[in-house]
C-alpha cells in the first residue's frame, strides 16, 4: 500500500535554449548576488559571459573554486565573504557539487554555532539565503530539490542534510550548455541520475502505479539516451531529454508514499572521503552489490525494472531478475566506468574504514533498515 504523503516542490524551472538570459527577470530586483562557481570552466565555455550579460545593473561579487565534491572549508571561506559583502542572494552556476555547496552556504551565512553540527547532528534550520541555479551539468538534481552532501577534508566525512529552506527559488537548464562538457562528466551524470531512479524504485512492490510508472520511464529515457549521446554529443534532443530526466530523477516526485532504498549512495559517501572517487564511480561499483546480497527483498522489482528498461522478457522472474544486474553492470561499463572496488586498488584490507562510519553515525541502510557496517562489508566484498 502507499504511504500517506504531503508533497511540494516550489522551484521554478526555466527550460530551452538562450534561458541564461532569463535571469535578470528571475533574480530579485536591486539584489547583492554572489555568484558561486567551481574550477572556471564556465569562463571557457561563454557560460560566465552569459550570466553577467544577463545581470547587468546588479550588484555582482563572485566566489570560485568549489569542489567536485564541495568541501566544508571552502564553503566556509564563502561565508566570510557573504557576510562582509553583505550578499542577499546566492546564484549556483554549475552542476550539483556548486549547488550543494550554495545550499550549504546559505543555511551557514544564518546559523548560530557550527555550521558542520546542521550535517553531523542534524541541526534543525530555519533560515536561509534565497538562491538560484544556472545548471551546467544534468546529474545530481540538486537544482529542483531540497538537500545536498558536503565534504569535510579534515575528518575525512562526507555527510548530507536536508531542509525545505534551501530549495532554489528558480533553475534555469539549457541543454545547449552541456556540449562543452568532458565525456566523463557526461558518463557520470547519466549514471548519477539512472542510480538516483533506482534507489527510490528498487525496493518492494506497494501497487505505486504512477511512481512505478514515472520512474520506469525516466530510466529507460536515461539509459537510452545516454547511450546515444557518446556518439551524438551535440544532439540537442538528446541533451534536452537527459537533463530534463536527470532533473526528475531526483526531484522529490518519484518518491512519494514509496519505500526508498539509499544504501549504495550512503555506503559510496566513504570512498569519495577517503579514496576520492568521483559520486557516480562509487554507485557504479556498489549497486550491483546491492542488487546482488538484497536479491531476495528485490527480486520482483528487478524483474519488473528488466523488462522495461533492459527488454528482458524470456524465463522465470528469478532468472530475470538475475539478468538485469547483469544489464545493469553492462550499462555502466557501456558509460565507460568501472565496476569493481579493485579496479581504483581498493582492496579487503580497507573495507574496515570504510564500513566503520555506518555504526559510527547510527545508520541503519536500506528499505528495510537492516544493512549495518558488517552486512556493508559483505556487500563490499563482492565487489573487489
Amino acid at each position: 500500500m502507499i504511504s500517506n504523503f504531503e508533497f511540494s516542490n516550489p522551484v521554478k524551472i526555466s527550460f530551452g535554449k538562450g534561458s541564461i538570459a532569463r535571469l535578470s527577470a528571475l533574480v530579485p530586483e536591486k539584489s547583492s548576488v554572489l555568484i558561486i562557481y567551481g574550477g572556471g570552466s564556465i569562463k571557457k565555455n561563454g557560460i560566465y559571459d552569459q550570466v553577467l550579460e544577463a545581470l547587468k545593473g546588479f550588484h555582482i561579487s563572485e566566489f570560485s573554486g568549489i569542489e567536485a565534491n564541495p568541501h566544508y572549508e571552502t564553503c566556509m571561506k564563502a561565508v566570510e565573504l557573504v557576510k562582509e559583502k553583505h550578499i542577499n542572494f546566492l546564484l549556483a552556476v554549475g552542476g550539483g557539487s556548486v549547488i550543494d555547496a550554495t545550499k550549504f552556504i546559505a543555511v551557514s551565512s544564518f546559523f548560530e554555532g557550527d555550521p558542520w553540527n546542521i550535517l553531523a547532528k542534524g541541526s534543525s534550520v530555519s533560515k536561509a539565503l534565497p538562491l538560484g541555479v544556472v545548471l551546467t551539468l544534468p546529474a545530481t538534481g540538486s537544482e529542483m530539490n531540497e538537500r545536498a552532501v558536503i565534504s569535510r577534508v579534515s575528518t575525512k566525512q562526507k555527510l548530507n542534510f536536508s531542509t525545505p529552506v534551501v530549495f532554489p527559488k528558480f533553475s534555469i537548464l539549457d541543454p545547449e550548455v552541456t556540449y562543452s562538457l568532458p565525456l566523463r562528466q557526461v558518463a557520470n551524470g547519466v549514471v548519477d541520475s539512472f542510480i538516483h531512479v533506482v534507489e527510490q524504485y528498487l525496493t518492494y512492490p506497494v501497487n505505486a502505479k504512477v511512481q512505478d510508472a514515472f520512474a520506469e520511464g525516466l530510466m529507460k529515457v536515461i539509459h537510452d539516451e545516454g547511450l546515444k549521446v557518446l556518439t551524438n554529443p551535440h544532439d540537442y534532443d538528446i541533451r534536452a531529454n537527459l537533463m530534463w530526466a536527470a532533473t526528475n530523477a531526483l526531484n522529490v516526485w518519484i518518491g512519494q508514499g514509496v519505500p526508498q532504498d539509499w544504501s549504495s549512495h550512503r555506503m559510496g559517501y566513504p570512498l569519495t572521503a577517503q579514496f576520492g572517487l568521483d559520486h557516480a564511480q562509487t554507485l557504479a561499483v556498489l549497486l550491483p552489490g546491492v542488487m546482488t546480497y538484497m536479491f531476495k527483498d528485490k527480486q520482483i522489482k528487478l524483474a519488473q525494472m528488466g523488462e522495461v528498461v533492459f527488454h528482458i522478457t524470456e524465463g522465470r522472474e528469478e532468472e530475470r531478475a538475475h539478468q538485469t544486474i547483469v544489464a545493469t553492470e553492462a550499462f555502466f561499463k557501456q558509460m565507460g566506468l568501472k565496476t569493481r572496488l579493485s579496479e581504483y586498488g581498493i582492496t579487503s584490507d580497507d573495507l574496515d574504514a570504510l564500513t566503520t562510519p555506518i555504526d559510527k553515525l547510527g545508520w541503519k541502510l536500506g528499505e528495510h533498515h537492516n544493512i549495518d557496517s558488517s552486512t556493508a562489508k559483505e556487500i563490499m566484498m563482492l565487489r573487489i
